[in-house]
């Protein structure tokens, strides 16, 4: 399969997405955010960046961009589209994804590992992922937050695909990096092949560098183009 790895002017993550994918097997090529057709792409990687410097709010500029359109169209069809670190954001103000994040608890920049526990076990992105994962994070801005509406709504419809824990997959002040509401590290469409997340799976694909706990998650593009037909 083909997959569209999304190019905003101030992107910085999009060649390890462009790496990480090619290493696993998948054909992926850059798309331009001017583009105004994605036709022959099977999925969307919105990589992580400080996409137009981050000003207004992070991610909003980008998702208005041209592009956005054509991942909404992909989206509605059952693709698979992942939105990593800013790209969680772009998800979250272009409206494919319910919430926001916001500055860090600790308003400090967060760079480190740190412990994922799969909380949805059904969806094609988690599927197979029966035990906490180690995935680095970013970010400054990484503080998800929603209503008490939206988070029942998470909770009740299990849109909720990670929770910072610890290695045990136990929940803790101090397992949760950024302040995240419910600890929430990333959440799901509700078509389940919508998936935001903070920590960076594209990353950790090696196990002589970060480790290899990333490949799992991110053979879930294959496993929603499945269901999608």
């Amino acid at each position: 399969m083909k997959i569209a790895v999304l190019r905003f002017p101030g992107s910085n993550c999009d060649q390890d997405a462009l790496h990480a994918l090619r290493a696993l097997g998948y054909r992926a090529d850059y798309a331009w955010h001017e583009a105004t057709d994605l036709s022959g792409f099977d999925g969307v990687f919105l990589p992580g960046g400080f996409t137009y410097g981050d000003y207004l709010r992070c991610g909003a500029i980008a998702s208005r961009s041209p592009v956005m359109a054509e991942v909404r169209r992909l989206a509605e069809r059952g693709a698979p589209v992942l939105g990593v670190c800013n790209g969680f954001q772009v998800l979250c103000e272009s409206g494919l994804l319910p919430g926001a994040l916001m500055q860090n608890a600790s308003q400090k920049f967060i760079c480190r590992p740190v412990w994922l526990s799969p909380v949805n076990r059904t969806s094609p992105w988690t599927h197979g992922l029966d035990r906490p994962i180690r995935i680095p994070i970013a970010h400054g801005e990484g503080r998800y937050t929603c209503d008490e509406a939206t988070l029942r709504a998470l909770q009740d419809e299990d849109c909720i695909a990670f929770r910072y824990t610890d290695s045990s997959g136990h929940r803790s002040a101090d397992a949760n990096p950024n302040g995240s509401a419910d600890d929430i590290a990333g959440v799901l469409g509700a078509g389940g092949n919508v998936l935001g997340m903070m920590p960076h799976p594209e990353r950790a694909i090696d196990a002589l560098l970060a480790g290899d706990d990333g490949v799992g998650l991110l053979r879930g593009f294959e496993r929603v183009a499945a269901l999608a037909g």
